[in-house]
């Protein structure tokens, strides 16, 4: 039965004005964050980087910098613990406020989000040996305070990762190859118990070569491996050796071994069928062991660069940097593949003050290289070699 009275229809609830404005804040709020992500960084202009015909890059002076460091330990993630050199306790942090000054030119400062924006949407590798790690987690220290790389590694192996920066969508790599070509450990002793190495100079290692026709950029160096004895193979025969203490065996040296192997690298770069990249080659960086060699007590305990008229390089670094520098040329004749020459090791000569030495680890902790001169602390020197190469990239 309908009731006698009319019904009134349901009252609907009016939107209050305050409501409306937290819609429209929250609109807006979104809208920042998605140009933020996905515009920003499109609108900054980079003009190229253009330095002077007199300006020498490998050679200069070691500058005070008030500014510097670009990062700490406390802003990069990458920093590993042997070049955790404030984590550690170094006590003195003034090796840090120097620059490089090259002969004819200043340099720009490194900027972070220009080098992303120069590569991006490209693929970067570095190949070699632990330096080649270094500056790899130099180059990710220095990127660090614009954006935090994913970690897209295929494994937890420090000398196989992939690093993806999704605003830019860059990949930065890191190919583990201390030799450059095929080696493999013969001996876990060896004559003076570093091991004994078998290197196959005439074939490239595959592990990065095989690798090598994804990456846009490569950065490519060797040097501190090749010290060690080895036998060396060619058309996998034995031709000889470094240290290896093997009656009938001709000692060729570590000479023959390094730039064979570097001139087998650079040659398998050149022939690599539809490779469009780039190639980098730095030069060797020398360490600074003083009052004894890496496991007889040497040490780095300089608190101050050297000017460039205070030292040289020894015998052993000079060889290795001529040989590599002939090979590059060579290489650079026959016009396979662009290349560059990342000559850093004039530089990083001056630098005795930049290496861990005892503060890469704790006091208490039993290391295979207790003072280590070889490697540089993060944030140090080394951030100059991606300075560098972020010139170059926007010449």
């Amino acid at each position: 039965m309908k009731p006698s009275y009319p019904v009134k229809p349901p009252l609907r609830r009016q939107q209050s004005g305050h409501g409306v404005g937290k819609v429209v804040l929250l609109s807006a709020v979104v809208l920042v964050l998605l140009v933020k992500i996905f515009l920003l960084p499109y609108t900054r202009r980079y003009p190229p980087i253009g330095l002077p015909e007199n300006c020498d890059l490998s050679k200069g002076e070691w500058v005070r910098d008030p500014d510097a460091p670009y990062y700490t330990n406390k802003t990069c993630f990458t920093i590993q613990e042997h070049q955790n050199c404030m984590k550690y306790g170094r006590p003195d942090l003034d090796f840090l406020k120097w620059r490089w000054q090259p002969e004819g030119c200043d340099l720009p400062r490194f900027d972070a989000a220009w080098f992303l924006h120069l590569v991006r949407g490209k693929s970067l590798a570095f190949v070699g040996d632990s330096l080649a790690r270094n500056q790899m987690q130099s180059l990710m220290c220095l990127l660090s305070g614009v954006e935090r790389p994913q970690d897209m590694s295929d494994s937890k192996d420090d000398n196989f990762k992939r690093m993806f920066y999704p605003t830019y969508r860059v990949t930065i790599s890191i190919f583990w190859s201390p030799f450059l070509v095929k080696a493999q450990l013969a001996d876990t002793d060896g004559p003076n118990h570093t091991g004994l190495w078998n290197l196959y100079l005439d074939e490239v290692d595959e592990k990065w070569a095989s690798q090598l026709h994804k990456f846009d950029y490569v950065i490519i160096s060797d040097g501190n491996w090749f010290t060690r004895p080895s036998l060396f193979y060619e058309q996998k025969k034995l031709v000889g050796c470094h240290y290896c203490l093997i009656e009938n065996v001709t000692d060729l040296t570590l000479h023959y071994s390094h730039r064979m192997a570097f001139r087998t690298a650079l040659r398998a770069i050149n022939g690599l069928a539809g490779f469009k990249g780039k190639v980098f080659v730095r030069s060797i960086s020398p360490s600074h062991f003083e009052n004894g060699e890496w496991n007889k007590g040497g040490n780095c305990k300089r608190k101050r660069p050297y000017r460039s008229n205070e030292t040289t390089l020894e015998s052993l670094d000079r060889e290795f940097y001529e040989q590599q520098l002939e090979e590059f040329r060579q290489a650079e004749r026959e016009q396979g593949v662009r290349m560059r020459l990342l000559d850093t090791t004039q530089a990083m000569l001056l630098r005795p003050d930049g290496h861990p030495s005892r503060y890469g680890h704790s006091i208490h902790e039993s290391v295979a290289m207790y003072n280590d001169c070889v490697h540089w602390c993060l944030p140090g020197p080394i951030d100059m070699w991606n300075q560098l190469l972020f010139l170059m990239l926007g010449e």
